[in-house]
């Protein structure tokens, strides 16, 4: 049947790309559509489909700026043809509008954070800037108004884990099933650790990356970060020798980076935390603020988990880790990622599509 997948925007390729991908290859045929597209970070899956950007796309460097427009951009995708649409939301992409015999499923990565339950911090810890923080409280406003509107535009929730199934819950009021998202763990590996830790992340506020800088800068352990974002300079500015910073790295370069770590590192709060599964998938144990999705994603023969984002919290998590190293089994790990491949994602996901496609 026609079918249309609606991303948020293609401006990396991070773990909500790799969703669409997984998407794209369960639907064939499906045309996509975003309201960014950079030519650089549309995989080569996407690119075997017909991709219709947003008018908003020649302004995709200052996309973060044009979030008030969004809603706007989305409504204007004419979406007539289509029998199913299946839109990807984390930044805004669920608020398209639809036939009243289309069926509309919502995978969600997570309800917007800065929005939800993150904007506080936002607003009063994030944002420097006096004007920036007056201007927020009205526009964040509208935008939460529509959000919870473009919500009733949904036939069917799908939460990519159960911590963000609650957050649907408590943002929009919506059930939802949980289907994970999908992990290539076949492609990784393990081989004996050197002598560093790992960070992989989008360098934001809201990754708590600044707290591991923190822990590791002026002590004996090393650190390497993977990413890049907003924060880089900041935090290259109080970083110690021994943290080094990677920027972006190819996905082979990844692969070799995880299994060669001692540890992964988790400072922030993931709704999933794909970056954690490939860590294990690469028999690799995690090391993690104890919140989120990771309580769900790693098991307890294979992580460390601490209280506080703080530099103290994570030196103390480290001194945990160096104590039952040698313990640690790298099979086992792998073992548990299976849980969270491609092909189980595929199984929970197709059984979705077809039961809405059926029910058109």
């Amino acid at each position: 049947m026609p079918s249309a997948i609606v991303h948020y925007w293609l401006l990396q390729h991070r773990g909500g790309e790799k969703v669409l991908d997984a998407l794209c290859r369960l639907l064939p045929q499906a045309d996509v559509f975003t309201l960014f597209a950079d030519p650089a970070a549309v995989s080569e899956e996407v690119r075997r489909h017909r991709l219709t950007v947003s008018f908003l796309n020649p302004l995709r460097r200052g996309y973060r700026s044009l979030l008030p427009l969004m809603p706007i951009a989305l409504e204007s995708f004419d979406l007539r043809d289509y029998d199913l649409v299946v839109s990807s939301e984390s930044g805004p992409a669920k608020g398209v509008i639809t036939g009243s015999s289309t069926a509309h499923i919502c995978y969600c990565h997570t309800p917007m954070r800065y929005l939800w339950d993150l904007y506080p911090a936002y607003r009063n810890e994030w944002t420097r800037s006096s004007w920036k923080r007056a201007a927020m409280a009205p526009l964040t406003n509208y935008l939460r108004l529509w959000d919870y509107a473009s919500a009733a535009r949904v036939d069917r929730f799908a939460a990519n884990s159960e911590n963000v199934r609650r957050r649907i819950w408590k943002s929009y009021r919506r059930e939802s099933e949980v289907v994970y998202p999908p992990v290539d763990v076949g492609s990784f590996y393990h081989r004996p650790a050197e002598d560093y830790f790992l960070v992989v992340s989008e360098l934001v506020p809201y990754k708590r990356v600044d707290s591991a800088v923190r822990a590791f800068s002026g002590g004996g352990r090393k650190l390497k970060i993977a990413g890049d974002g907003p924060e880089y300079r900041r935090l290259r500015a109080f970083a110690g020798g021994n943290v080094e910073f990677l920027g972006r790295v190819s996905d082979s370069d990844l692969r070799e980076l995880y299994a060669r770590a001692r540890a992964y590192l988790l400072p922030g709060e993931e709704d999933f935390g794909i970056a954690a599964v490939e860590a294990l998938a690469s028999g690799k144990p995690v090391i993690a603020l104890g919140r989120g999705g990771v309580l769900e994603t790693t098991p307890p023969f294979g992580r460390v988990l601490y209280d506080e984002p703080s530099a103290e919290s994570i030196g103390r998590a480290l001194a945990a880790f160096e104590s039952i190293e040698g313990e640690i089994r790298p099979a086992g790990l792998q073992a548990w990622a299976q849980r969270f491949s491609e092909a189980e994602f595929a199984r929970k996901m197709g059984a979705i599509l077809h039961a809405s496609a059926a029910s058109a």
